[in-house]
């Protein structure tokens, strides 16, 4: 069910390095770094609390431990779109998604993210985004998870998520284990152990689809990059 066809990453994992620390000088008053690798946070993130839109984001299943990944490998079967699976490591920069508004709408870097708000996840090294569709995935034979468009291609609302939060929750922060619904089909993105890929990805879970509300849906924001909330500026006298 997956193509042994890697494309050459460097390229973009340079170009994704380079607009990080182009950012983290731009915004230098509204980012934060946290690595959560050692379960503490850096004393910089006071008041980065909130994943927001544009925030650089690692996404951890809560059933498998395995975190969002995406690479230059296409399905072999299916839609034949770039495949989507979880990995283990978290150290590798193939996990790293960025928070875009829903498609066709424009949300301002910083601004956070409520309960039921559409947002669009972009996978940090390749640009495409995280897409879904009635295409059955290689394993379960649930709906298919795919990476999809990108700068160059119009995507559609096939990657629009919706987010979920737990109960007693109205903002999405980094501690929350929310769940994404897929806006077109109502299906909520999901992982688990018992869907495993071999060769060419040996380890790697299966991502996919899926009706019914369950801890496979669950996700954390982990290490990532987090900006804060525009300060309004304050008026003169």
């Amino acid at each position: 069910g997956i193509n042994a066809e890697y494309g050459d990453q460097n390229f973009f994992e340079a170009m994704f390095t380079t607009q990080i620390l182009f950012l983290a000088l731009l915004f230098v008053s509204s980012f934060g770094f946290w690595d959560s690798s050692d379960g503490s946070e850096s004393d910089t993130l006071t008041g980065f609390e909130f994943v927001t839109c544009g925030s650089v984001i690692r996404l951890k299943n809560q059933e498998s431990g395995y975190f969002l990944h995406s690479h230059e490998v296409t399905y072999g079967s299916g839609s034949g779109q770039q495949s989507v699976t979880a990995f283990p490591d978290q150290g590798d920069t193939n996990s790293l998604w960025i928070v875009r508004a829903p498609h066709g709408q424009y949300c301002p870097l910083g601004k956070q993210l409520k309960k039921g708000d559409l947002i669009r996840l972009q996978h940090a090294n390749t640009q495409k985004y995280l897409h879904s569709h009635l295409h059955k995935s290689p394993l379960s034979k649930e709906q298919e998870v795919s990476c999809y468009g990108g700068p160059t291609t119009v995507g559609d609302t096939g990657d629009n998520w919706r987010i979920v939060l737990p109960d007693g929750k109205t903002v999405w922060t980094r501690d929350a284990k929310i769940s994404l619904i897929h806006q077109d089909t109502e299906k909520y993105l999901r992982s688990n152990s018992k869907n495993k890929f071999n060769n060419p990805i040996p380890g790697q879970l299966e991502v996919f689809a899926a009706s019914k509300k369950l801890k496979e849906d669950q996700w954390q924001a982990q290490t990532g990059f987090y900006f804060s909330q525009p300060q309004e500026p304050e008026e003169k006298e």
